[in-house]
């Protein structure tokens, strides 16, 4: 069943790798929550041809939120939030909802708050247990505020606990890379999604590369890193099931899942994308113009409507990084058998440098292979 994502759109400080749209100011946080529960009532029927219906209203099976920082909210704002949610959609009864969290929010009254509200998932935003990896990044936690904030969230009773790390920072060494992932491991977490640190452009990080201030990132490190967690994962008994994300048995981030299958999905407040299965919008990445859109009873967004070609090349995209591969069974009877050909014909040299596997009609990425992930991808597209 489709999905909903929810962009809470503060921080309390700028990473400075972070290309997300945010404000670092809570000025506006009020008159966003209005605006939000009002674009709740005015999307309410975006999904309509995904969902099944009773009462009039449709049913979702995950709610993500998103930022920014959502764990700014309080108990109260998040419930209110839920409550235009109930009046516009049935929540699944065993429907994901996820909160993404700093480490530094996790005091104790905050996780008896979150507790008290629907939200069943944690997404704690780690990165690092090592504070000069933290501090290059500019992150508002440190490396003891990072454990004690998965233990917290475990003692308040939250057992579906995701963490994010990331691989490739110019500070972090291949051993403490491994201790990382240790510590990760000591922490008894279900999920785990980890990143090799990215360079975006106009972000402070790109601006501090620029100028000397910080060395670029070394893709030979980035590539060994990736080598490490992959062995760590395994002999950790954790599941591969996309290029970044691994977990336990039956952990698996149901959310995410549906975007890497092409399940439909509803996103509210600035920046936020949508997917009917046609097109796709996103909503102004700007706060105060998304509110006064909102005020005016308007959606200020942005939508494309999608190509054949487009779909296939997205299909091929999100497919290829999981651990289910791309369909060869669904990419003809989708797209027709001159997408099929056209694929298979492209994958002929990754096929035979077992990069790319052929099992059980599927194309699937070997280990080897997942480094070279969005290069394969994009020789499977088709181009104009």
């Amino acid at each position: 069943m489709p999905g909903i994502y929810i962009h809470i759109p503060f921080c309390k400080q700028a990473c400075n790798y972070c290309d997300f749209h945010f404000s670092t100011s809570l000025n506006n946080k009020d008159t966003f929550l209005i605006a939000l529960k009002q674009e709740i009532e005015m999307q309410k029927d975006y999904l309509s041809n995904s969902l099944s219906f009773g009462e009039g209203r449709g049913e979702v099976s995950t709610i993500y939120f998103g930022g920014g920082t959502p764990s700014l909210l309080s108990e109260g704002e998040l419930m209110t939030i839920f409550e235009t949610l109930d009046k516009h959609f049935i929540i699944s009864p065993d429907a994901e909802i996820t909160l993404e969290a700093n480490p530094d929010d996790f005091l104790k009254e905050k996780m008896k708050q979150l507790k008290a509200t629907p939200i069943n998932r944690l997404s704690i935003g780690i990165q690092s247990f090592y504070d000069e990896d933290l501090k290059m990044m500019n992150r508002a936690h440190n490396s003891i505020e990072a454990t004690t904030a998965v233990k917290a969230a475990q003692d308040s009773g939250f057992e579906n606990i995701t963490i994010d790390l990331i691989y490739g920072i110019q500070t972090l060494s291949n051993s403490n890379w491994k201790n990382n992932l240790a510590t990760a491991f000591g922490l008894d977490v279900k999920h785990i999604s980890s990143y090799c640190l990215t360079v975006e452009p106009k972000t402070a990080l790109a601006h501090q590369i620029k100028t000397g201030q910080i060395k670029n990132v070394d893709d030979q490190q980035s590539a060994e890193q990736f080598e490490i967690m992959l062995e760590a994962m395994n002999k950790n008994n954790f599941i591969q099931y996309e290029i970044s994300n691994f977990c336990k048995e039956d952990f698996y981030s149901k959310h995410n899942s549906n975007y890497w299958l092409k399940e439909n999905y509803l996103g509210l407040g600035p920046s936020a994308h949508s997917y009917n299965g046609s097109s796709r919008q996103w909503n102004i990445s700007n706060n105060i113009l998304y509110i006064q859109s909102i005020e005016k009873g308007e959606l200020n967004f942005e939508k494309e409507e999608l190509t054949i070609d487009q779909r296939y090349n997205e299909y091929i995209l999100t497919s290829l990084r999981t651990m289910w591969g791309t369909d060869l069974n669904y990419l003809s009877q989708t797209f027709g058998k001159d997408y099929l050909t056209h694929c298979l014909h492209e994958a002929e040299k990754y096929l035979e440098t077992k990069k790319v596997l052929h099992q059980e009609n599927k194309l699937i990425l070997s280990d080897e292979g997942k480094l070279f992930a969005d290069k394969i991808a994009s020789d499977l597209f088709i181009t104009q």
